[in-house]
């Protein structure tokens, strides 16, 4: 067996789902929304399947699906992509960046990591061949540092893999941080692969940017989007990957190579949806919004600190002033003995650099939210 993945050991998001089975819990720890998704996209892929076609659609994607994306990158982002030739439909976001890795790095080249990370990113690079170089992000702000980005680049840089927004840290990479990497890419000729699934769920306000649109880094980005984040659809598994021209003919030979096509029926709703008004996105970020205000002021009052979330379905608590410094003991005591399950954020780094921070998802109904808040309790005061 390869060892990449035998060697894996069972993931921490596989156990917290267990225990939370086991002992009844509130499951604040699953990364997905308690809403069904909207029921017009829902509907419209009901009516394609029922219609049809239901064979192979073309390898790249349906061509409607192709021109959305392209609209609407343009629409929102100020991105010029051109459908035929730099627009690609995948199974899921997790697929496109598999493919994107597995044609871009070959064994030996070193690929720029940053943790806390998504942790399907490591074992892929490893399979690809490449040299993971890990840049640890450090609570409460995670932002990127210059002095850590300079030693982790070099000559030998083959590529980036950029996170943004950053699940689990909820952080928004501003201006600074992206022209502090922008300028890195440029001049080490390193190729950006950017997982931005999280881009329309950011909040007070900010809008996301992407690298892409920086100077020096339209014809070496790689940008990933997920219909799945962006509807609140997760099972449908949706993805798309925009690069320039040149880039494109080997991700779409790797693409062809792994899932080949994604439902004909599910490219078509997720087209549909890409055309909303902004007014509809404005309204999904702001009740979003309102669940992570609800969770933050419920566990505020309850003793716990609360870091800030600038985007995603999560928030963080920070457990150290609690006198807790492993968090994945904590997270097991909080699923067993309270009745809330959580995500110890040590399993998002790779060395388990930071243990002094747990994930809870607040994509939930009120009453979800408050039935762990209800749970949790006195949990801080008792603690401290």
């Amino acid at each position: 067996m390869n060892r990449v993945f035998a060697e894996l050991p069972t993931t921490v998001f596989e156990t917290m789902s267990r225990l939370a089975r086991e002992h009844g819990a509130v499951n604040l720890g699953q990364g997905f929304p308690d809403d069904p998704g909207p029921a017009d996209i829902r509907e419209a892929g009901a009516r394609a399947l029922i219609d049809g076609p239901n064979q192979y659609p073309p390898m790249m994607g349906l061509p409607a699906l192709r021109e959305a994306v392209a609209a609407h990158y343009a629409r929102h982002q100020g991105l010029a992509l051109d459908p035929e030739t730099e627009v690609m439909v995948t199974s899921g976001a997790t697929e496109a960046l598999a493919g994107a890795l597995l044609a871009l790095i070959e064994p030996g080249d070193e690929v720029v990591l940053f943790a806390p990370m998504y942790d399907a990113y490591l074992p892929l690079v490893r399979r690809a061949g490449g040299v993971a170089r890990i840049v640890n992000l450090t609570p409460p702000a995670f932002r990127l540092d210059a002095a850590a980005l300079a030693e982790a680049f070099s000559d030998r840089t083959k590529l980036v893999l950029l996170n943004n927004p950053l699940n689990p840290s909820a952080t928004l990479f501003g201006p600074d941080d992206l022209a502090l990497l922008a300028t890195l890419c440029c001049r080490h000729d390193v190729v950006a692969l950017c997982d931005e699934v999280w881009e329309h769920v950011v909040f007070d306000g900010a809008r996301h940017v992407p690298l892409m649109g920086l100077p020096g880094m339209r014809e070496r980005t790689v940008k990933i989007g997920s219909a799945g984040k962006i509807f609140s659809l997760t099972g449908w598994k949706v993805g798309f990957v925009t690069a320039d021209a040149r880039l494109m003919r080997v991700l779409a030979k790797a693409h062809q190579f792994l899932t080949f096509t994604t439902p004909p029926n599910l490219q078509a709703a997720v087209a549909l949806g890409l055309g909303k008004e902004e007014p509809w996105f404005a309204a999904m970020r702001a009740g979003y919004a309102r669940s992570r205000d609800r969770l933050a002021s419920g566990l505020t009052e309850r003793g716990f600190t609360v870091l800030p979330a600038a985007a995603t379905w999560f928030l963080n608590i920070d457990i150290a002033p609690l006198g807790h410094h492993d968090d994945v003991a904590f997270c097991e005591t909080l699923v067993t003995r309270h009745g809330v399950a959580a995500i110890p954020v040590s399993a998002f780094y790779p060395d388990g650099a930071v243990r002094h921070v747990v994930r809870l998802c607040f994509a939930k109904a009120d009453a979800t939210l408050d039935a762990a808040l209800d749970r949790m309790g006195d949990l801080a005061r008792l603690a401290a």
